[in-house]
């Protein structure tokens, strides 16, 4: 009964998601106040989905459900739609953090569910070395960090995007006003003169525009997620020392997880050091953030699809 529950759970929990991700993306082009709202109200639907399914497979497991690539990544989706309600919360405009958010629940959700063949789904007994109290805290931080830096590191994307379609605007202009003063043999000083004057107007019509709030709303939301990714992330890498110290008698071995762990470890604090410390803010630590998502993604998928180190158990081997 508990099984039959819980597939219940995982394609009603996938077809809402899909359904919000649908509202999210058409909420960008029509903004229509009644879908944003609905959006919002079919993420939590979502999120009290996903966490009967994890409840659910608890319980009849016996364990934390983390222990296998499925478990993760409903995990995953699950923190996806967490971070959406909590930084929804604290947003005005929601759209643009639904496109972010909800694509992530939908793309994590649909692969352990679709992309997984039945026998990786199933629930099994935990290996000796997983049976330990670490295990809640280890996994969980780590996976929690995951899923925040990947919003983060996609609202930076989403940052670089925008402004990037902003500075090929104003190139353009400002090529078109070079080019006629050109045609009409205008004195070649002035060009410099009219590209700055053209820059101020531009931006001083676009401070006043919903694209500037939008892209400081973007580089907030990055900030803000990746600072609390970090710290989940270091809370992780420490138990996850400590717990290596009572399984394997080490704390750290240079397993290549380990490894791929701190190169992502440094990276978001390279971020954190420009944003705090030297005061960077736009596309430089944006540029940081988006290596970052694949570093994640490398260090979450990339060494267990290799098969290698102490971490691929439980996975696609």
């Amino acid at each position: 009964m508990l099984i039959t529950l819980e597939h219940i759970s995982a394609h009603v929990s996938f077809s809402l998601i899909f359904v919000v991700t649908l509202i999210y993306w058409v909420t960008l082009v029509y903004p229509i106040e009644g879908l944003t709202s609905s959006g919002g109200k079919g993420m939590i639907v979502t999120f009290v989905c996903i966490t009967g399914l994890l409840v659910t497979r608890s319980l009849y497991s016996g364990h934390l459900p983390l222990s296998n690539l499925y478990e993760s990544f409903m995990f995953l989706s699950w923190s996806s739609s967490v971070i959406h309600i909590v930084l929804e919360v604290r947003s005005q405009d929601s759209r643009w953090l639904g496109a972010i958010t909800a694509p992530c629940a939908m793309l994590t959700h649909g692969f352990a569910t679709l992309g997984l063949p039945d026998k990786m789904q199933q629930s099994a007994m935990l290996v000796p070395a997983l049976q330990s109290h670490w295990s809640m805290m280890h996994v969980s931080m780590i996976l929690l960090s995951y899923a925040t830096l990947l919003c983060g590191s996609l609202s930076s994307i989403a940052f670089l995007v925008i402004t990037s379609r902003i500075n090929r605007k104003i190139v353009l202009s400002a090529g078109n006003s070079f080019l006629q003063s050109f045609l009409t043999n205008k004195n070649w000083y002035l060009y410099d003169q009219e590209k700055n004057d053209l820059q101020d107007t531009f931006c001083f019509s676009f401070t006043n525009s919903r694209k500037c709030q939008l892209i400081s709303q973007l580089d907030q939301w990055s900030y803000s997620a990746i600072g609390l990714g970090f710290s989940l992330l270091t809370i992780g890498i420490l138990s996850g020392a400590v717990w290596a110290n009572e399984a394997w008698g080490s704390y750290w071995s240079w397993d290549p997880k380990e490894t791929w762990a701190l190169i992502t470890w440094t990276i978001f604090a390279i971020y954190l050091h420009t944003r705090i410390n030297r005061g960077w803010q736009g596309e430089k630590p944006a540029i940081v953030a988006s290596l970052g998502f694949f570093l994640v993604w490398i260090c979450y998928l990339g060494v267990d699809l290799l098969g290698i180190g102490l971490h691929s158990y439980g996975w696609l081997i």
